[in-house]
């Protein structure tokens, strides 16, 4: 899992950079890139993360309350790389300040929350990690990563990024992409997949069972592997706009 650095006025940050070391420009201050943690308390059944460009990483884990780590990077011109985190009742802000002109500034937050916590996750850039949830997961970023999330329902909006999930064992899926590819390898049989992609590939591992399935693709090819059978109650509809459809074995042992 990686943290993911975003250049701002990359170039023109290498040519100041090189003013103020010489003493005639502004000041250049570097993140402090020493990890930071801190906990939060929570009793609550659900829980909003909101973020507007830091790669989010969830764990779920047998803790109370919520544990949180922070680790930050990158260099700012004229003042400081800065972080945040807030919990305001069933709200949790995480924030990184990447404004202005700076070099490879990002953070990562890892957040660890008990398993039957309901997880809304907003991020306006970046990336969505989240592995061993049982409840319910939401999540609207760049790129989304998924593993091991057997809640009743997974809903993933994916913008200008990729979707993978693997192990996966919700009973309902749906997936929203806009440009990049969709991969998801199920663990057990779920009853309703609905996939719909703009611009990009999706690649579905199912495991042995029949399915009602309802596909279709305005550019690209579509390859159907499970067994077919349209009075089956578990459903599978993928739409793509340009690209190719794969529904086959899942990967999954």
């Amino acid at each position: 899992m990686r943290m993911r650095p975003r250049a701002v006025l990359a170039l023109g940050g290498v040519v100041v950079l090189t003013v103020a070391a010489a003493g005639c420009g502004p000041e250049v201050t570097s993140a402090d890139t020493a990890a930071k943690s801190k906990t939060f308390e929570f009793s609550g059944r659900s829980l909003t993360v909101k973020s507007g460009s830091a790669d989010l990483d969830f764990v779920a884990a047998d803790v109370r309350g919520i544990e949180v780590t922070r680790q930050v990077s990158g260099t700012k011109v004229g003042g400081e790389v800065e972080a945040g985190w807030k919990l305001e009742g069933d709200v949790l802000a995480l924030a990184v300040d990447c404004t202005g002109i700076s070099v490879n500034c990002g953070a990562k937050y890892t957040v660890k929350l008990p398993r039957d916590v309901a997880l809304t996750v907003e991020n306006a850039k970046g990336l969505v990690e989240a592995t061993g949830f049982t409840a319910d997961f939401s999540a609207k970023a760049d790129d989304i990563r998924v593993s091991d999330l057997s809640g009743p329902r997974l809903d993933l909006e994916g913008r200008d990024g990729t979707i993978e999930g693997e192990r996966i064992s919700a009973g309902a899926v749906t997936v929203a992409a806009r440009n990049g590819d969709s991969e998801l390898d199920f663990a057990s049989a779920p009853d309703l997949i609905d996939v719909r992609s703009q611009d990009g590939d999706v690649r579905l591992g199912l495991p042995e069972a029949t399915y009602a399935v309802d596909t279709a693709a305005k550019k690209g090819d579509i390859t159907v592997e499970v067994t077919k059978d349209d009075t089956s109650d578990r459903a599978v509809r993928t739409r793509t706009r340009n690209g190719d459809i794969v529904i086959g074995r899942s990967e999954t042992r």
